[in-house]
């Protein structure tokens, strides 16, 4: 892992068991033949931004990190 600072959610921590957990999945199911590789990359990137998403969420209840919409703010 690299020492420097990752960027604000919905990146997840590098640490995260739960990320951990999505990368261990999706290289059990490119060995098993159950994934190709391009959907074994694409189910960890998906579940991995959304663990990232809710940790960002636990860590920092109404924060806004997607610009100048607060959040809850339907867009038009």
């Amino acid at each position: 892992m690299s020492a420097s600072s990752m960027p604000s959610p919905p990146f997840p921590s590098p640490d995260s068991a739960v990320l951990q957990l999505v990368v261990a999945n999706a290289v059990a199911s490119v060995r098993t033949g159950e994934a190709t590789i391009e959907e074994a990359i694409l189910h960890a990137a998906v579940h991995g931004w959304y663990e990232g998403h809710i940790q960002g969420e636990d860590e920092c209840p109404g924060c806004d990190f997607r610009g100048e919409l607060p959040k809850s703010t339907h867009r038009s």
